[in-house]
């Protein structure tokens, strides 16, 4: 992995993006959400994350965070590594689903380690967060993400986002 894309300072936010494989849609299935939607919890009761901007889209999830109290790095390894199994097993109790499984199988067969299947894309692609006007540009690519990909008309009608935070309504995850 390139060092450009490594989070080297514990005590700064940083923009990051981790993709399902194939860009496949996954987290539009309420049951793959949640998933997700726990584990980051997890990670903010356990492994000290901070939450501060975020958006779960249908194929990939961006995220504002921070943790001084684990790398980032290996928070997202092994966020990634047990919702991989949790979302395999949901498609394995799912007919519909059952050819992303093979995409998962396929995938896990080009790569050298030797796993089973592969469900997310490699790295978390972290960039610092080096200014106020930097944050909330990134923070403003969230939000706006649901809306640019023709999911709904305002931010904040897109639940699996931040911005209903931002904007005092229920949402699935708690930012700082």
């Amino acid at each position: 992995m390139s060092e450009r894309y490594k989070a080297f300072d514990a005590e700064a936010p940083y923009f990051t993006t981790f993709t399902l494989v194939e860009w496949l849609h996954l987290f539009d299935i309420e049951e793959s959400a949640t998933i997700l939607v726990d584990s980051l919890k997890y990670c903010v009761k356990n492994k000290g994350l901070l939450i501060f901007g975020y958006c779960i889209m249908p194929s990939h999830v961006h995220l504002i965070v921070q943790s001084s109290t684990n790398p980032l790095g290996s928070t997202f390894r092994d966020l990634k590594k047990f919702t991989s199994s949790e979302i395999i097993r949901v498609i394995k109790s799912n007919e519909l689903f059952l050819e992303h499984l093979n995409i998962f199988q396929d995938k896990a067969e080009s790569i050298k380690r030797n796993k089973y299947v592969k469900v997310w894309l490699d790295g978390y692609h972290p960039e610092i967060i080096y200014s106020n006007k930097f944050f909330f540009q990134k923070l403003n690519y969230i939000h706006n993400n649901p809306v640019a990909a023709g999911l709904v008309s305002v931010p904040e009608d897109y639940y699996y986002n931040s911005a209903r935070n931002y904007a005092g309504l229920n949402a699935p995850l708690e930012i700082k």
